[in-house]
């Protein structure tokens, strides 16, 4: 997900979409460790679109 469509989203969808992509993840490592990964690096988007997330709603809340 890209920074702006990330900002139009409210709180409690961007919690949720957190939470789906840590569902994502787990099942991403459970691939990459059985070597049935083939697109690695859905991994790491997951990873910065969490983080993107997390920083946002840190954002959110101090600017309240």
């Amino acid at each position: 997900m890209k920074w702006h469509d990330i900002k139009q989203m409210d709180d409690a969808s961007l919690k949720a979409k957190c939470v789906e992509l840590r569902k994502e993840m787990m099942g991403l490592r459970f691939r990459r460790v059985s070597g049935e990964a083939e697109k690695t690096h859905h991994f790491q988007v997951a990873r910065r679109t969490i983080a993107r997330i997390k920083t946002l709603l840190v954002q959110r809340t101090k600017a309240v």
